[in-house]
């Protein structure tokens, strides 16, 4: 079992937001299990906190900006690569303006304040996403295309055809997130000239210099330009290297342009919520389809989760069989619709039972076509949350269960002789003055075949 993790103390950065111009104070806290990473604007009145969630993606121009009742944060994905690099699941990021530093535009300093802050183990299991088939999600208006395919480990590639002579084609690859901090984490934010000057005439890029972003020259700078540039960077004079960047800056890698592409995958990919195991393959990644592709997996994963089928060891001796659980229940032959009781705790029980074709409804329903009624399923699952809520007295055998109420019942798939069904019951809320509410799932052949809503009562034998 790998377990979660979070930061064992607190760490602050203060530094100039990229795009804002201002100064902010960033601070890594640790954070309760399953918290994910949330940033908290404490410049604003109540401390606003914004999950790191797609659903909160409201715009991709010049880098990852979540909004959530009107609080932004704008530029959230150099930070959310170092918090997936480092491997960390639970911290919270405190801001004091909109925008986290821009630092030398890559997650280099965030990695070494991560690792500074100390990383410790929770007491909570880690949850991953095991990618089981292939996922796709392609922009047709650029081509952009992302692929996840199932892998071992979470693994990363990033192939950008950028059509300009300087730059060209460029691919790179993390073959395991231990590689982050090595291989990704220092490579740069980059623009080309004729984007920075859309930059600069909309105001943006106030926070930037020669020294936190890369700027590729894939045209003539005009007198005009030049002394633009002179001004946003506050320097006397700037040239063009002869790799085609302005000067100041050496690259780190020949690809770090695609590995820092790499690094917003990661980083936009962190919006989807849970670890992954699998192998991501961008093509021509942007902030655009990577957050669009976060939100389609996040959906699948929901969906996934939402019907999920519980595995369950048959061959392991049972928690109670047919003789325990007839101490328990009151019902018996032909009215007693579970073999066993798999497992149980103070909120949750799972029971089966072995259809056979003896079962004496099939006499009935239907002669030549048997299937198990519906009312049946139901009626076993109230039987199997029956052992959950008369277990919670010391004395069982002197009660009786009532239904009090059945809500949301669907029926999936129809169950025949030969199957085995898997009962699991949780509790909604507390057991109170003997009620028992919950929510009942019914599976066989690794479906969902029934679902329900159940509240029932115990009551003592008059």
């Amino acid at each position: 079992m790998v377990k979660q993790k979070t930061i064992k103390n607190e760490i602050s950065l203060t530094g100039v937001g990229l795009h804002t111009g201002k100064e902010v104070t960033m601070t890594f806290k640790p954070a309760p299990v399953n918290n994910g990473f949330t940033f908290v604007r404490v410049d604003l009145e109540g401390s606003p906190v914004i999950e790191a969630d797609a659903n909160y993606v409201v715009n991709t121009q010049r880098g990852t900006n979540l909004e959530k009742l009107g609080v932004k944060i704008q530029t959230s994905e150099h930070v959310l690569a170092a918090l997936v690099g480092c491997d960390v699941d639970n911290v919270i990021i405190e801001l004091n303006e909109s925008e986290p530093p821009i630092m030398d535009g890559s997650s280099k300093f965030f990695v070494e304040a991560i690792e500074k802050a100390e990383i410790e183990e929770q007491d909570a299991e880690r949850i991953y996403y095991v990618v089981k088939d292939i996922i796709s999600f392609t922009d047709e208006a650029t081509g952009s295309e992302i692929i996840l395919m199932p892998a071992d480990d979470y693994q990363v590639t990033a192939m950008v055809d950028f059509g300009t002579k300087v730059l060209g084609t460029q691919n790179a690859t993390m073959k395991s997130i231990s590689e982050f901090k090595n291989e990704i984490a220092d490579s740069r934010t980059f623009s080309f000239l004729h984007e920075l000057e859309q930059l600069l005439d909309n105001g943006l890029i106030k926070g930037g210099d020669l020294n936190n972003a890369i700027v590729y020259v894939d045209k003539e700078i005009s007198p005009k330009t030049m002394e633009n540039l002179k001004v946003a960077f506050g320097k006397e004079k700037i040239s063009v290297k002869p790799n085609g960047i302005l000067d100041n800056l050496t690259l780190h890698y020949p690809n770090e342009a695609a590995r820092h592409k790499l690094l917003d995958v990661i980083g936009d990919l962190a919006l989807v919520g849970i670890k992954i195991k699998g192998k991501v393959i961008a093509n021509k990644p942007g902030h655009f389809v990577n957050t669009q592709f976060a939100k389609k997996l996040a959906k699948i994963i929901k969906l996934e989760q939402k019907n999920q089928i519980p595995v369950y060891d048959l061959n392991l001796t049972p928690l109670m069989d047919i003789h325990q659980i007839m101490s328990i229940l009151p019902h018996r032959p032909p009215f007693l619709f579970i073999d066993r009781i798999i497992e149980m705790s103070d909120s949750h029980v799972v029971g089966l039972k072995n259809v056979t074709m003896n079962e004496s409804f099939f006499v009935g329903h239907f002669p030549g076509a048997p299937v198990m009624p519906g009312v049946i399923i139901v009626e076993a699952m109230a039987q199997t949350g029956g052992i959950l809520i008369l277990s919670s007295v010391p004395d069982p055998e002197n009660y009786l269960t009532y239904f009090m109420k059945i809500d949301n019942v669907k029926f999936k798939h129809k169950v025949l002789p030969g199957d085995t069904l898997t009962f699991k019951c949780d509790l909604i809320s507390p057991i109170r003055r003997g009620i028992c509410h919950m929510q009942a799932n019914a599976y066989a052949n690794g479906k969902l075949v029934a679902e329900a809503e159940l509240m029932a009562q115990i009551a003592k034998k008059q």
